[in-house]
């Protein structure tokens, strides 16, 4: 039984070197940018707050399809410049990658969050040819999977054109959320954390295949929440398959996401062994 719920979701303190994370996360996407060729790059608005924009990176060549990459940080931190160098693997597959941003707690509700991110996609399809993969890491793959359920909003063809969608380290249902200190900013009530949860909604009419990644050092919660999601949709017809990595904690789970090779780039383009 959970009686602490806010320490269920502390991922930094039972991570060595957690409380470092985001300043190491800040060097390596700084570093990473600074080499990258501008001329494959560009910022794109997808709605009027400043948080709303696509950081698009382009391949050498004419992208085999876009990775949608949707930030963590519990709705309330971070952009999509911080996480710039985990575009790299995919990148080298000959994928353009976008890096969504949105809008965050407190200013914003989590409804308005799906809402912004489903702009934010529309808006990302219009760059680049071929299949798109939904990917986002804590948070964001909240979001990306709310775009798949029954009362998604995505355009039709763009939705036709989603391929898979890859949630790693997700949060599927919020209703726990609501007991951490963490809610002060989200606002969460009863009625929006039922609406918002995949976990508690059916998935949209021919919804693409679903893979939920998480790793196996995480906190507890985070492993459940992923069994959990996963374990819901199979029994309602999707295609859903469930990935517990080993060895990897919350903060080092997405570092496949710039390796062209590894066993989580192999699940978000598809391949046998992901």
């Amino acid at each position: 039984m959970i009686t602490d719920w806010d320490d269920a979701y502390a991922n930094a303190a039972h991570i060595p070197g957690g409380a470092g994370f985001a300043a190491r996360l800040a060097v390596a996407s700084a570093a990473w940018r600074a080499g990258f060729d501008a001329g494959r790059f560009r910022t794109i608005a997808h709605g009027p707050d400043p948080r709303e924009i696509v950081e698009l990176f382009l391949p050498e060549e004419t992208p085999r399809g876009i990775l949608v990459f949707v930030h963590g940080g519990f709705w309330r931190a971070f952009g999509p410049a911080d996480w710039s160098h985990l575009a790299a693997g995919a990148l080298a597959r000959g994928w353009a990658v976008a890096m969504a941003g949105y809008r965050l707690a407190p200013a914003a509700r989590i409804a308005q969050m799906t809402a912004s991110i489903t702009r934010a996609v529309s808006a990302a399809a219009l760059e680049a040819g071929g299949p798109i993969v939904l990917t986002g890491h804590s948070a964001g793959g909240h979001l990306v999977t709310r775009l798949v359920c029954d009362d998604g909003a995505l355009p039709v063809q763009v939705l036709a054109r989603v391929a898979r969608v890859v949630p790693i380290s997700g949060l599927f249902d919020l209703r726990p959320l609501m007991r951490t200190a963490m809610n002060a900013d989200l606002r969460l009530d009863l009625a929006e954390a039922r609406a918002e949860s995949p976990a508690l909604r059916e998935a949209i009419a021919g919804a693409p295949p679903v893979h939920v990644w998480v790793g196996g050092d995480e906190r507890p919660e985070f492993v459940r929440q992923s069994a959990l999601f996963a374990n819901v949709w199979i029994g309602l017809g999707v295609e859903t398959r469930l990935t517990i990595e080993p060895g990897r904690h919350h903060y080092d789970v997405i570092e496949g996401l710039a390796e062209a090779g590894s066993p989580l780039m192999a699940a978000i383009l598809g391949e046998q062994g992901g």
